[in-house]
This record gives structure tokens, sequence and C-alpha cells, in this order.
């Protein structure tokens, strides 16, 4: 289970870039986007989680339990190049994806 770092914000010119603490650079922890997908689409901020972070795995965050959805990587092509331009975790409540799973299961047995 991956537990949520604490993460510092520092603004540049071209915008704003989130940097983790120092000790968690050590360990291949980057900051990501966090948004719970149940409807309405809330924004949880920007946390630090490892890179090696996949669907399915829990986490938490201000206390309450989530379970990763997705994990989103987007690329923008910048001078003939791609570059990373966004890195995002869709996340539900741990209750809802149960439930989500359950009824997906019940969809495909009939």
């Amino acid at each position: 289970m991956a537990m949520m770092a604490s993460s510092t914000l520092v603004s540049f010119q071209k915008g704003l870039q989130v940097f983790c603490k120092k000790k968690d650079r050590d360990r291949d922890i980057y900051p990501y986007k966090v948004i719970e997908i149940t409807p309405p689409p809330k924004n949880l901020g920007i946390r630090c989680f490892p890179s090696n972070i996949h669907c399915g795995e829990s986490v938490t965050i201000e206390g309450q339990a989530y379970t990763i959805s997705a994990v989103i990587h987007r690329y923008q092509l910048r001078k003939g190049k791609y570059e990373p331009s966004e890195k995002r975790l869709d996340v539900q409540s741990t209750g809802r994806y149960i439930l989500n799973m359950y009824l997906e299961n019940l969809l495909e047995q009939s």
C-alpha cells in the first residue's frame, strides 16, 4: 500500500512545478495529480507517489482510503519531441471500487 507523502510547491515563470521532498526523491517518488472520478469528479490535489504505482493499489489521502482506477501519463509534442506534460491518478473510494467490480461481474455473467 502506498502512503501519501507531502510535497513542496515552487512556482517559476513557466508555471507551477511540484517537487517531492529530498528524502522522497531518493526513493523514485514523483508528483501525481489525483482526481476522484466518482460523479462529480473531485480534485484531491497533487500528491507524491512511487513511480511504479498501478491500478488496483490502495492509497490513503487525508485519512480516506482510495483505490487507483487508472494511471495516466500524458505527453505533448514540442519541437519535434514528445515531452511529459501530466501524470494523473484516477481514484475511487475503496467501497465504490469494490461495488463497481461486483456489478461488472454480474453484467458479464448475465
